[in-house]
């Protein structure tokens, strides 16, 4: 399969829906991985690098689960191609920096990605659509029992699987959801939230993961420790606190309709205007003003709004997407009006915010004479 094949065809955690998907819109289960015998990638020489990447590769896409894969090293492949691949989330940001000696293998439907020598050997990653951390654990879990029966794994009986990271010691698994999370944003709950959830040994992070911005109020919540837990109870524990957050946000989303209709119409409705008129949209202005339309349309503000297009949009607009798709490098200023040419066809069809119900109050007089 080659990479136009591959992005020519969404995902399944694109197009699918799960359970709290109005919420949760990913979930994504990692396993960092070692072979014995080789140093770990940010220590090793790039001819040993490579001799790994020549015993892995093969292993890797001889596996059931990639029987129709695109594979790419990562000496041939073009700087925006790597970059689409992050915007995916198919590959990390500090793996798409690297060069010789690494490669990806990704399977024709995008729910599993093997990266070969990022921070560890293997970076075997599983991602499914909702709240589905189970699921993405599963189909990690077959495939590592896979690839650990083909390749000497690098494993400490009493530490467990050794990694680059202290962190990742033990399971080596990182679970995290990608939540949407605007109505907690826009009743200024979300901080406090996100402190609570810090204490309780977890970390938030934005789009990308750590040391990126929220945008579009999109926060990655994962795992922080691997070393003596079990794997079913790292997913059981994120999987508690996810159903908090959850809750905390349908509630805080009946709020707004019950206690702030007005204002909830009103920035939904300006949302709707910008993105479906304007001719200059730079990436953050879009995926905030896309937050407020999901949002929108997850509370039937919106007639007929499939979640499921502005889901796709807040891909396509992305600036490696949009250069991918002009077959160009572009400018910034570039990139921002392609932005809001997509914007604007692809919301071409989608009617306008419902009108708001009428204001709560005291009935103005029908007629006769005025009260003294």
């Amino acid at each position: 399969m080659n990479f136009k094949t591959l992005i020519n065809h969404p995902a399944d955690w694109m197009q699918g829906s799960g359970p709290h998907s109005d919420v949760v819109m990913t979930s994504r289960v990692r396993l960092a991985r070692n072979l014995r015998g080789f140093p770990f990638p940010g220590y090793s020489q790039e001819h040993q690098r490579l001799d790994l990447l020549n015993l892995a590769r093969p292993v890797v896409e001889g596996l059931p689960e990639m029987a129709e894969h695109y594979s790419e090293d990562y000496a041939t492949i073009s700087k925006i191609k790597k970059q689409v691949l992050v915007e995916r989330h198919l590959v990390s940001r500090e793996h798409a920096a690297r060069a010789a000696g690494c490669a990806v293998v990704i399977d024709a439907r995008q729910n599993l990605s093997i990266m070969i020598n990022e921070e560890d050997h293997f970076r075997i990653q599983g991602i499914r659509p909702g709240l589905n951390l189970r699921s993405a654990w599963q189909l990690v879990d077959h495939v590592d029992s896979e690839l650990e029966a083909r390749l000497p794994y690098a494993f400490d009986r009493e530490l467990g699987y050794l990694t680059a990271c202290p962190t990742n010691v033990g399971t080596g698994m990182r679970a995290s959801v990608m939540m949407h999370l605007p109505a907690l944003a826009l009743t200024e709950q979300i901080n406090p939230v996100i402190k609570a959830i810090g204490k309780i040994g977890l970390a938030v992070r934005g789009l990308y993961g750590e040391g990126t911005e929220a945008l579009g109020n999109l926060f990655q919540i994962s795992n922080q420790h691997t070393l003596g837990e079990r794997e079913e109870d790292i997913i059981a524990a994120i999987e508690k606190v996810i159903e908090r957050v959850v809750n905390n946000e349908v509630n805080a989303r009946h709020k707004l309709l019950e206690d702030n209709a007005t204002m909830l119409h009103d920035q939904v409705g300006r949302a709707f205007a910008i993105l479906r008129y304007s001719h200059v949209l730079t990436s953050k202005e879009a995926l905030n003003l896309l937050s407020l339309l999901r949002l929108g349309a997850d509370l039937d503000l919106i007639p007929d709004c499939d979640r499921g297009l502005l889901d796709l949009l807040l891909l396509e607009i992305q600036p490696a997407h949009l250069q991918m798709r002009a077959g160009i490098e572009l400018s910034p200023e570039e990139r921002d009006v392609r932005r809001a040419q997509i914007t604007r066809t692809r919301l071409h069809d989608l009617k306008g915010p419902a009108e708001p119900p009428p204001p709560s109050g005291p009935a103005e007089p029908t007629g006769g004479e005025s009260p003294p």
